[in-house]
């Protein structure tokens, strides 16, 4: 750090002194400390001590002739505001003293007996901001005074759920019928579209199966030729579905969805270009399908498929049922069970027991 004598001297060459007062003053104002680090002195040295006397100095005669002859507005406004300030009386000065600066009277019937009385403890903006989250840690200072006017935290978990399904329920009132403006009508895949992926969304919810990709294609809409087709199905492997004709890749080694469809776009490249690739076809190399196990799938019998005839031939044996059932009824023949019951009970009717009374033994 420069000591004081180098920093005077640095500051006499940047202020000479032809510089203006206005311009000495503020470079004056430019040091950065004090010359001497002595404490100034008053006129009263110690407490005990009466304040000595200072010699009054005479005043200096008033600038209105000055300032009169001074052509500057802001002279003649000076004039203006020491002109009212002789005509000012000196109960409206008190007055104005007492109302304060917004005009209002002050108060007198509060009685501050100490200078802490008058002290307003100021809010930590920080704290402001922050609102309830700085509770119950230190460094954010004491926690707000709970008076027992709030609910437990099973009624504010109850009102989290409440406002949860409050907001999906206004997403399903007021966003929901928008949707139908990014309807677009269903458009068949054409031969320049052959690959068909398939991504995996969890509604927002981090999962680690939300960046998988999954590509399906035909060897059959590519436009190879069958000796191409043949190898890219033997360079496809377990991969390839002889079923369905398809070739279905999938990767999610990478973090992002776009990462690993740019991955399986360039694995497609280049298993395209080894399936073109006339140096060596593959002929020599059986198809393998072992990895396939095809899903038995039971076909309806033709037998059981209801024509015209068959409709007709069921209806006329119903009918023949019914009308020998409503003949069995009215001869009698019809097994009824509230009949059976009715004609069975007097039968089982028996006597009541009676209670036989049986000889005690003696007692030896």
């Amino acid at each position: 750090m420069a000591s004081a004598t180098r920093n005077l001297l640095l500051q006499s060459r940047r202020c000479p002194s032809s510089l203006t007062p206005r311009s000495t003053s503020k470079c004056a104002s430019q040091w950065r400390r004090p010359f001497s680090t002595t404490r100034s002195r008053s006129a009263r040295d110690r407490d005990d001590e009466p304040p000595r006397e200072v010699e009054k100095k005479p005043a200096k005669p008033a600038l209105e002739s000055t300032w009169a002859s001074t052509p500057d507005k802001a002279a003649i406004q000076l004039q203006k505001l020491a002109a009212d300030l002789k005509e000012l009386n000196e109960e409206s000065v008190q007055d104005a003293a007492r109302r304060g600066r917004d005009g209002r009277e002050v108060a007198t019937e509060y009685e501050l007996d100490n200078d802490d009385d008058l002290e307003m403890a100021e809010e930590d903006r920080r704290l402001t901001q922050i609102g309830f989250w700085a509770e119950g840690e230190e460094s954010m200072g004491p926690d707000e005074d709970y008076y027992g006017d709030d609910i437990t935290s099973h009624g504010h978990g109850e009102l989290r759920s409440h406002r949860y399904l409050r907001e999906y329920a206004r997403l399903i009132a007021w966003e929901l019928p928008l949707l139908n403006q990014l309807a677009r009508p269903f458009e068949p895949p054409t031969a320049a579209t052959p690959f068909r992926f398939r991504y995996t969304s969890y509604l927002g919810e981090s999962h680690p199966a939300a960046n998988k990709v999954v590509v399906e294609f035909s060897p059959s809409d590519l436009g190879l030729t069958p000796v191409q087709r043949s190898k890219l199905i033997k360079l496809s492997g377990p991969r390839y579905n002889p079923s369905s004709d398809l070739i279905k890749l999938s990767t999610e080694q990478f973090d992002t969805q776009t990462q690993n469809k740019r991955f399986l776009g360039e694995t497609i490249q280049s298993l395209m270009a080894e399936a073109k690739d006339a140096k060596d076809t593959f002929e020599d190399v059986p198809f393998d399908f072992r990895h396939h196990k095809a899903k038995v799938r039971h076909e309806f019998p033709k037998e059981w498929i209801l024509t015209a005839e068959r409709k007709k031939y069921l209806a006329e044996k119903r009918a023949e049922a019914a009308r020998l059932e409503d003949q069995k009824r009215g001869n009698g023949l019809l097994v009824d069970g509230n009949t059976v019951i009715e004609t069975s009970l007097p039968l089982l009717e028996q006597a009541e027991p009676v209670l036989m009374e049986t000889p005690r033994r003696k007692q030896r």
